[in-house]
């Protein structure tokens, strides 16, 4: 069974709400636009490294964090969306598998 894809900006939503804290401030305090931070927030915006780097100075985390998060999430949809599909792909292996899967073997 596939894992809830949970954008990042859900993450970021709670961190807003324990400091009572609106996306136009969180965008004065970072020096970014507030649609930069609504996009987030609203799941329409990617986390970049500039905006890694900017919540992990204002949140005191760790960039990766905030990227890995994003990464997290992609994966996720990718997989729900395609990674039946990608299953069923041959794979590299030795000649002569025996587990149904398709193989790619190189001509001798």
């Amino acid at each position: 069974m596939a894992r809830t894809a949970i954008h990042p900006g859900e993450h970021l939503a709670e961190q807003l709400k324990e400091l009572d804290m609106s996306a136009a401030e969180l965008g004065r305090q970072l020096k970014v636009p507030t649609n930069r931070i609504t996009g987030i927030l609203n799941g329409q915006r990617a986390i970049t490294g500039d905006s890694a780097l900017r919540f992990a100075h204002f949140f005191g985390t760790s960039a990766e964090f905030w990227l890995n998060l994003q990464k997290l999430y992609e994966l996720r949809l990718a997989e729900a969306q395609a990674g039946a599909k990608i299953r069923r792909l041959p794979t590299l292996g030795a000649r002569g598998r025996s587990d149904g899967r398709k193989t790619i073997v190189r001509a001798a």
